[in-house]
């Protein structure tokens, strides 16, 4: 089905509705190497205005991939809750703005079960930047493990003590580094050099050491593969959040070496070992726009869009945390600082207006043409929307990925500027170990000896 919008004297015609979305994407280096990107700026103006035009029920209606072809359309429309969809089935994309610009944050969490990816990402198209920050900040995701992560008022910190050898003690050294400066509340986590699994064995034991001996309320989790982490759950090692890369489409998670079964089998594991306190969330994902298209599994659809189908993935298993690293693959998807930080708005938005609990790695790779400023600008502006977490890297600077970050340092700073908490449960122990005062402020001395005096054996 064609859709056509005149401008002027001139009739646009874009062919279906994949097509239309594309056209209609603010430009990206990774759209335009897919070769399905608008060719001008009036192109991409004509197709949002068409775009705007079409029924959020036709959205419905008309898969991008096959249902047939595809077990993430497959999971999309069998799951779509359509009571939750009632509220908004009579509205065209355009309407969809206005409404969800006014809607109240409860309106938007009742909704959410009936908004398909394709939906959210068709309206962020047509959205400007404050638009998304707005709309994300009112959309809340709370979820619990040992702690509470996504309260109004509240940005988590990951605590990413990454190590080029997996070497325990300067992975400890940077845990302890993180945790004097108040981050790990969302989680700490390892990405490990190797993906053995006598690396594993290592890494998960060291981080349950750690959070046992000084009684931390966060969770530990070792980024490997998840059929690794199954089995180190079968061997009865200490795993708090299994993880996993996805991605939009099938035959992109299976480039990844994983399947929904495999994900199901991989929660229901997790959830049986009951080690969270406060709540069942069991499950940590990581995204990004252009993992489709890596792995030619793209179906000629745009990033993003594709990008927004990866959190349908995660909301079916109620994640604990979700994020988006988004500048990570590069500026063959993302070019420069104004389409990262374009990104990063997009999906925050996209993940929390459909339910999802997202942070945000607000990275960039050497070579693009982005720099720390532009890192400051959109961690500023997540700041606002509301963002559920962040990445705490030493320095910034991560030493084993080879990628630049947010540091521990910038977790100060955003939490200073907007008056943002902790997770309340790890801020109850800050304060009880001597590290800050009740208002969540870093209390001056050395805070390193604090926390080995709280656990003298992690100084050996």
């Amino acid at each position: 089905m064609a859709y056509r919008h005149v401008v002027g004297p001139r009739s646009w015609v874009f062919a279906d509705l994949p097509v239309l979305m594309a056209k209609a994407t603010p430009i990206r280096s990774g759209d335009r190497l897919a070769g399905i990107a608008a060719e001008s700026a009036e192109e991409s103006m004509a197709a949002r205005w068409c775009l705007a035009e079409v029924p959020l029920a036709e959205i419905l209606a008309r898969p991008l991939i096959p249902y047939e072809a595809d077990d993430v359309t497959r999971l999309i429309l069998d799951t779509h809750d359509a009571r939750a969809f009632a509220e908004i089935a009579h509205l065209t994309v355009g309407d969809f703005r206005e409404f969800l610009l006014t809607a109240a944050p409860e309106t938007l969490a009742r909704i959410a079960p009936g908004v398909t990816p394709e939906m959210a990402a068709a309206v962020s198209k047509i959205m400007r930047n404050q638009d998304l920050i707005l709309v994300a900040r009112k959309a809340r995701v709370v979820t619990r493990f040992r702690n509470t992560i996504g309260l109004p008022g509240t940005l988590a910190v990951r605590l990413q003590p990454n190590h080029p050898t997996d070497d325990p003690a300067g992975i400890t050294a940077a845990i302890l580094d993180g945790l004097s400066y108040g981050c790990g509340d969302a989680v700490i986590g390892i990405n490990p050099a190797s993906d053995s699994l006598h690396a594993l064995g290592t890494l998960l034991h060291l981080l349950d050491d750690v959070i046992r001996r000084l009684e931390i309320p966060t969770q530990g989790c070792v980024l490997t593969h998840i059929t690794t982490t199954i089995e180190a759950m079968n061997r009865g090692w200490p795993v708090d959040l299994p993880f996993q890369s996805i991605a939009g489409t099938q035959a992109a998670n299976a480039s990844f070496g994983v399947t929904l079964p495999i994900l199901r089998e991989a929660h229901e594991a997790a959830r049986a070992l009951k080690r969270g306190s406060v709540g069942d969330n069991v499950l940590y994902f990581e995204t990004g726009q252009g993992s489709a298209l890596s792995a030619d599994a793209h179906h000629g659809i745009d990033q993003q869009t594709l990008e927004a189908r990866a959190y349908a993935v995660a909301r079916a298993y109620k994640p604990f945390l979700v994020n988006t690293v988004v500048g990570f693959i590069g500026p063959e998807y993302l070019y420069d600082g104004k389409e990262i930080i374009r990104a990063g708005l997009e999906d925050h938005f996209c993940g929390k207006l459909m339910g999802v609990p997202l942070g945000v790695d607000v990275c960039y790779t050497n070579h693009a043409e982005a720099d720390q400023d532009d890192m400051d600008t959109l961690l500023t502006l997540l700041g606002a929307a509301g963002c559920t977490y962040i990445i705490g890297v030493p320095g910034a600077d991560d030493v084993m990925l080879n990628y630049q970050s947010t540091s521990f340092h910038d977790a100060l700073y955003i939490r200073e500027v907007l008056g943002l908490r902790r997770a309340p449960e790890f801020e109850a122990w800050l304060a009880r170990i001597g590290l800050t005062d009740g208002n969540g402020a870093l209390l001056p001395g050395d805070g390193g000896r604090r926390l080995l005096k709280a656990a003298p054996e992690l100084a050996a």
